[in-house]
């Protein structure tokens, strides 16, 4: 599969589990760890293309334990300034490697 895709000047990525790239390790086994490392997966896939953070439109987060919301939320604040974008957020009955929390965005280009 595809890490992203571009479609005009939009970019769709993958989601985003929370393995660091350089060890294809989890990256942290709680939930604020393992938001960040996503997150920082998001970015860089977004810069890659020629995005960044501030062009995310909508991200969707599925969490193993609806319970880990907060903690997510208080990370992902860390990684957006200004304007939110919109976020859809679920409880899935399980992850991929079993990972707590997996995120895919939409951004501008």
């Amino acid at each position: 599969y595809s890490q992203a895709i571009l479609a005009g000047n939009m970019i769709y990525t993958s989601g985003q589990l929370p393995m660091d790239p350089e060890t294809g390790e989890m990256g942290g086994n709680d939930i604020v760890l393992q938001t960040r490392m996503c997150l920082k997966n998001v970015r860089a896939i977004l810069e890659e293309a020629g995005s960044s953070m501030d062009k995310i439109v909508k991200t969707t987060v599925f969490l193993s334990d609806m319970a880990n919301f907060a903690k997510m939320n208080e990370v992902y604040q860390e990684f957006f300034t200004g304007d939110y974008p919109a976020r859809s957020a679920f409880q899935v009955a399980r992850l991929p490697k079993d990972a707590l929390v997996e995120i895919e965005v939409v951004a501008i280009v």
